[in-house]
């Protein structure tokens, strides 16, 4: 390194950065409120901010009563937000955070227009919509969400797609914004994306992380359901995964094991048909019961599928029975005692799936 050379670390620069700037694009001369956020200087037009009947609708409000109530002279530097030396201060908040909302508020038509396309900017949109959700710019934030479910919801082979994943939010800030804003429609999405990760094996201590520390049930059943399939070899050497999930885990194996056991003498209740009454829905329902348990015998006798994968037997069992009703396999007589009926049982077999899938995260609990 050349002596002329500055370092990162020395005191002239630290000065220099630690100096706020004025942001290039929203500085605006004629701006009549200048707010600082991090190290930036941003002047803009109070009434703008005030639209929506945000947060700063209220806040200077405030404001203006109490300057018009106090006696006090003002100092040196003026009432705050009037200069570049006695900004607002905004704090939590990024620049990036800022400029986002911003460029929503001054933004022209085809510009907005943009965003929901795909070449919309993800990390501004993400940027937009946790600022407009802290200070409440309602109908923004509305937009803002439905701009990134609309995104986010587009096939997975689209190529856009694919790089505003690299380029635009993590998953994981995705999953805490659509919690954060409780927007169902965004959190299905991250949660698709999820499972997709799940099913290749990818990120899952991370999901079980995430999925917990956001409460996030259906994720967080997947995510655990996912990992005991990888084996007590692959979670004792997770170093994301901490001691009491690794408990919940061996918990998880045992309970839906326990439940593998169960289901065969519990087949799930089917509509009858208004034809299948009286001697023909008893026959129905035995007919019913032994084509259960058949179906469940095949989990049995698939090796491939592990004992306590509970969700891949059903799934199965799923399939063999729609191949049976549909005459896809030889019924071997199974279906003669429902004759109404039959079709019915691809409907109880669909909502057996589902409960147990969407109750997974029940299994895997704590140790009494």
């Amino acid at each position: 390194m050349h002596s002329g050379d500055v370092s990162p670390t020395t005191p002239k620069l630290q000065l220099q950065l630690s100096i706020p700037h004025r942001d290039p694009a929203y500085y605006i001369p004629d701006g009549n409120t200048v707010l600082l956020v991090e190290n930036t200087l941003f002047r803009v037009h109070r009434s703008t901010l005030t639209k929506d009947k945000s947060t700063f609708d209220s806040m200077f409000s405030l404001d203006s009563d109490l300057r018009s109530s106090s006696s006090t002279p003002s100092v040196t530097a003026g009432p705050e937000g009037e200069s570049d030396d006695n900004p607002i201060r905004l704090q939590g908040d990024t620049a990036q955070e800022f400029r986002a909302l911003l460029w929503a508020l001054y933004a022209l038509p085809p510009e907005l227009t943009l965003a929901l396309t795909p070449k919309a900017n993800t990390s501004q949109l993400f940027n937009l919509a946790r600022i407009t959700h802290k200070y409440e710019f309602r109908s923004i934030e509305a937009w803002a969400l439905g701009a990134l479910t609309t995104i986010y919801t587009r096939p997975t082979h689209s190529p856009s797609v694919q790089v505003e994943d690299v380029e635009g939010p993590s998953l994981v800030q995705l999953t805490e914004l659509a919690s954060l804003c409780e927007q169902r429609d965004l959190l299905d999405a991250a949660t698709l994306r999820w499972k997709r990760l799940l099913a290749s094996g990818k990120d899952i201590a991370l999901a079980v992380g995430v999925a917990e520390r956001l409460n996030l049930r259906t994720l967080l059943g997947f995510a655990y359901h996912a990992m005991m399939l990888q084996g007590r070899e692959v979670w004792d050497n997770d170093a994301l995964l901490t001691r009491a999930q690794r408990i919940r885990l061996l918990s998880g194996h045992y309970a839906l094991g326990r439940l593998w056991e169960r289901l065969p003498s519990e087949p799930p209740v089917i509509s009858h048909s208004p034809r299948c009454t009286g001697g023909a829905q008893a026959r129905c329902n035995q007919a019913w019961a032994a084509l259960w348990r058949s179906t469940l015998d095949m989990g049995r006798q698939v090796l491939l599928i592990q004992y306590a994968d509970v969700v891949g037997k059903l799934m199965l069992a799923e399939s063999v029975t729609k191949a049976l009703v549909e005459r896809e396999i030889p019924t071997q007589g199974m279906l003669d005692g429902m004759p109404w009926c039959k079709d019915n049982v691809l409907t109880a077999v669909a909502g057996k799936v589902k409960e147990v899938q969407e109750s997974l995260a029940d299994y895997f609990t704590d140790v009494a």
